[in-house]
C-alpha cells in the first residue's frame, strides 16, 4: 500500500459541473478455454499446439500448427497475460504452418485493439512469413502491434519501449474502499501533474471500486498508469468472470455505467489467469505544465479551482457503500 500525505481541505464545490461526455469504447472479451501456461496442449486439433512461457519477464505465447485453428485461443491468452500487468506480450508464430488464411490473419490483427485501448503495454508478433507480416501492418488495428521476423527481435522491441511508472494500492472490500481509492488517485495525479483529470479519474475509480466491493466482495488491487496522454485505471478482484454472459462482467448498472462511459475514452474487463477479473478504464490525461506566481493565466486559475474540487471529491462519500470513517 502506498502511504502518502493527505490532501488539504478546500471550500465545498459542486464537481458535477465538470463532467464532460467523451466518445467511449467498451471492450469485452469472448470467453474461451483458458490455455495451459507451462506445457503444450492440443488447442483445436491434433496438429495444433499452444504454450506459454516467459523470457526476461516477458510472457511469450507460442503457437505451432495452423493459425486459423488457434487464433481465438491466442487472443484470449493475450488478454490473460495483459491482466497480470506485464512489461509486454509476445506472440511467437515461428512454428505456424505457412498458408494462413486471410480470415485468421484478420482475427490476429484485431489483437491490436488491446494496445489501442490498453496503452503502454506493447504486444509484439514474431512471424517469419512476410505475407502475414505485411497483412498485419496494413490492417488498421494491426498497426498497433509490433511485427517482427523473429522471437529475438520481438523481445528486444518490447524491452526497448519505455518502462511505465505504476502506482498500486491494495484494499479490503470495506465500505470505505471507494473513498480510499479516490484519495489514492488524487494524490498520485497531483504528484504526476495531471491536475486536469483528477475530478474525472477519482470519480471513475470510485465507481469501479464500489462496484467491485458490492458484487465481488473480495480484496481489491487497483493500479494507476500514465502513458503519452492516456491514464489507465485498473481494479482487480476475485469475482466471477461470468463466462455465460458476455457483457455482464463489469457489473455496472444505471448511474455507474453512465459515469464510467461518459468520462472514459475506453473501458472493459479482462479475465485473470487465477480466475478473477480486471476491470479497467482509460481516460484522456494531458500533463499540466508547471506555472506559479501572480501572472498565471485565467485558464490556470480556473484549473486550480478544479484541483480544489478534486480534493473535495476525494473527501466526499461518493459511490455506494462509501463512508467518512477512516480506513
Amino acid at each position: 500500500m502506498v502511504q502518502q500525505p493527505s490532501n488539504p481541505q478546500a471550500p465545498d464545490t459542486d464537481a458535477e459541473h465538470h463532467v464532460v461526455q467523451l466518445p467511449t469504447r467498451y471492450a469485452s472479451y469472448v470467453p474461451a478455454e483458458r490455455p495451459a501456461q507451462s506445457a503444450f496442449r492440443q488447442a483445436a486439433g491434433p496438429q495444433v499446439q499452444f504454450r506459454r512461457r516467459a523470457l526476461r519477464q516477458v510472457p511469450v505465447l507460442e503457437v505451432a500448427g495452423r493459425l486459423g485453428d488457434v487464433v481465438e485461443d491466442l487472443d484470449h491468452a493475450i488478454q490473460l497475460a495483459l491482466a497480470d500487468g506485464p512489461r509486454g506480450v509476445v506472440c511467437d508464430l515461428s512454428a505456424v504452418l505457412e498458408g494462413s488464411t486471410p480470415a485468421a490473419v484478420e482475427v490476429l490483427a484485431t489483437a491490436g485493439r488491446h494496445v489501442r485501448d490498453w496503452p503502454g503495454t506493447p504486444v509484439a508478433v514474431a512471424c517469419p512469413d512476410p505475407r502475414v507480416r505485411e497483412a498485419l501492418r496494413a490492417h488498421p488495428l494491426g498497426g498497433h502491434l509490433i511485427v517482427t521476423v523473429s522471437l529475438f527481435s520481438a523481445i528486444s522491441a518490447v524491452l526497448a519501449t519505455p518502462t511505465l511508472a505504476i502506482h498500486s494500492l491494495h484494499l479490503a472490500p470495506h465500505p470505505t474502499a471507494p473513498r480510499a481509492s479516490r484519495d489514492f488517485v488524487t494524490r498520485t495525479l497531483l504528484d504526476w501533474r495531471l491536475n486536469r483529470v483528477i475530478p474525472f479519474a477519482s470519480r471513475v475509480i470510485s465507481e469501479l471500486v464500489a462496484s467491485s466491493s458490492i458484487n465481488a466482495g473480495t480484496d481489491i488491487d487497483l493500479s494507476v498508469v500514465w502513458n503519452l496522454g492516456a491514464l489507465r485505471l485498473t481494479v482487480r478482484d476475485q469475482g466471477p468472470a461470468l463466462p455465460d454472459q458476455r457483457h455482464s462482467g463489469l457489473d455496472l448498472l444505471g448511474r455507474r455505467l453512465t459515469v464510467v462511459s461518459g468520462l472514459s475514452r475506453a473501458f472493459g474487463v479482462l479475465p485473470a489467469a487465477d480466475g478473477g477479473r480486471v476491470v479497467w478504464a482509460v481516460l484522456e490525461a494531458p500533463r499540466t505544465p508547471s506555472s506559479n506566481g501572480p501572472h498565471r493565466s485565467a485558464f490556470e486559475r480556473q484549473e486550480s479551482l478544479i484541483v480544489n474540487d478534486a480534493r473535495i471529491l476525494a473527501e466526499q462519500p461518493f459511490g455506494a457503500g462509501s463512508s467518512r470513517q477512516p480506513t
